[in-house]
């Protein structure tokens, strides 16, 4: 095989596994169980820690909705909506920077750190529900669901 073959079919590789970053866009989706609910704002207090928490930006708050943005190293920038009621929560994409947005698909860094926000909400509702509701938290970490 001739050296610029080769050189060629390695440059192709590694382009295609570089083009591997980008994943579908996460966005999630969880109703909590009747007894393991949480009013308005408890539930808008914990999405706002757990946003502080994972160094988002509050932009915005409303009735049943938070905006929020990320700056990371002050070049990749990604901003959310996060809809809830007493009884669910849902975060989203709104917007971003330098993640290489396309067709659905963004920079695998974006649906980690959506995760990773998504995890701490859910931690601290499962926390709060052993608070409130004592063995509430236990059925509802075995009913919330993520779409």
């Amino acid at each position: 095989m001739s050296s610029l073959l080769r050189a060629t079919l390695i440059t192709l590789a590694l382009l295609v596994t570089a083009g591997c970053t980008n994943k579908p866009i996460l966005n999630t989706q969880h109703d909590l169980p009747a007894n393991a609910q949480v009013s308005e704002e408890k539930m808008k207090v914990i999405i706002v820690n757990a946003l502080q928490k994972r160094e988002w930006t509050v932009q915005r708050l409303s009735p049943q909705l938070v905006q929020a943005e990320i700056n990371v190293r002050n070049q990749f920038y990604a901003a959310i909506d996060i809809r809830y009621t007493r009884n669910s929560y849902a975060i989203t994409y709104r917007d971003s920077r330098d993640l290489g947005y396309k067709d659905g698909t963004i920079h695998r860094n974006y649906n980690r750190w959506v995760s990773m926000l998504d995890r701490d909400i859910m931690a601290a509702l499962r926390s709060n529900g052993m608070n409130e509701a004592g063995s509430a938290a236990q059925s509802f970490g075995q009913t919330g669901t993520t779409q």
